[in-house]
């Protein structure tokens, strides 16, 4: 089976890379090959179209190739809450918390994670036209690649970009590397209220695919569940996976990233959770009707 990701080189889907590497989803009777494929509605499009099994993404971005979750489930969480952040260079001088310095500048965002952020601006008050708040994706760099929460870091610190908003590795490169400050962590309590909910990510899989394979979906849980589990008992795993599949640099940065994303690894994907997915995801007009958690949860 083929399972697409939208971004390699992160913590944002690191369970369904760590489950391929350490061996979970075979254990579980699954021969799972990952696929790089950007931003995360392409990676559903390519599951609608029958080209990969698998995708490990935010879940939102589904409603993308699947329109109000017609033929799509969502098997699992790789974790829990919004994972992105807002990250302003430094020489802006903007504090933690100051939501309101984007005013004016330019941010950079994939396509579909820019959703998150459009949306909790509104929820504070801020309009992108009225405030001149400029969200775009950043370029791709000839050192990123196709990932693009080094991309996102690599434009902040060439100052293409006045601001990001991006996974933790990006923040991480970021603020380590003195040129990022992080204005906001959505998963750890700041911003507007709500804002937690708006997506995850999670592992999906078609109708279709789910009919062909029995127990598939209780199948992808349990190599997931196995991984969180594995790597709580031993961090050094992400190492070691680092160091087989990103560069050297980011290799020794997943560890910590892993550690601090801990309390959020839970598969669980309760009717709390998806009630506020699909209160986000009709605010930004990507459903347009009511859906039940049955129509959205693999059972």
């Amino acid at each position: 089976m083929k399972l697409a990701i939208p971004d390699k080189v992160s913590n944002s889907y690191f369970p369904a890379i760590a489950a391929i590497e350490l061996g979970y989803f075979k254990e579980e009777g699954l021969d799972v090959e990952l696929e790089l494929i950007f931003p995360p509605n392409k990676s559903y499009e390519a599951m609608r179209d029958g080209t990969v099994d698998l995708v490990a993404a935010s879940a939102h971005a589904g409603l993308g190739a699947f329109p109000n979750w017609e033929g799509l489930k969502l098997i699992c969480a790789q974790a829990q809450g919004m994972y992105w952040f807002l990250v302003m260079h430094t020489d802006l001088g903007v504090k933690r918390g100051e939501i309101e310095a984007v005013k004016g500048r330019s941010i950079g965002a994939a396509p579909w994670v820019e959703l998150g952020l459009r949306r909790l601006l509104k929820e504070v008050g801020l309009d992108p036209v009225r405030d001149d708040i400029r969200i775009a994706p950043v370029p791709k760099g000839p050192s990123t690649g196709p990932n693009f929460g080094l991309s996102a870091a690599q434009g902040l610190a060439d100052k293409r970009v006045d601001g990001f908003w991006a996974n933790g590795m990006a923040a991480e490169v970021a603020v380590r590397h003195g040129f990022g400050t992080v204005v906001l962590d959505l998963r750890r309590g700041e911003g507007p209220k709500g804002a937690f909910d708006y997506t995850f990510a999670s592992v999906a899989a078609s109708d279709k695919v789910l009919a062909a394979n029995p127990g598939l979906a209780g199948a992808v849980t349990r190599a997931i569940k196995k991984t969180h589990a594995a790597l709580k008992a031993d961090l050094t795993l992400a190492t070691k996976i680092g160091r087989a599949l990103f560069p050297p640099a980011e290799a020794e940065l997943i560890a910590d990233l892993i550690q601090r994303d801990l309390p959020y690894f839970d598969t669980t994907i309760s009717r709390e959770t998806v009630a506020g997915l699909n209160g986000f995801a009709r605010d930004m007009g990507l459903l347009t009707k009511d859906v039940s958690y049955e129509q959205v949860v693999a059972a």
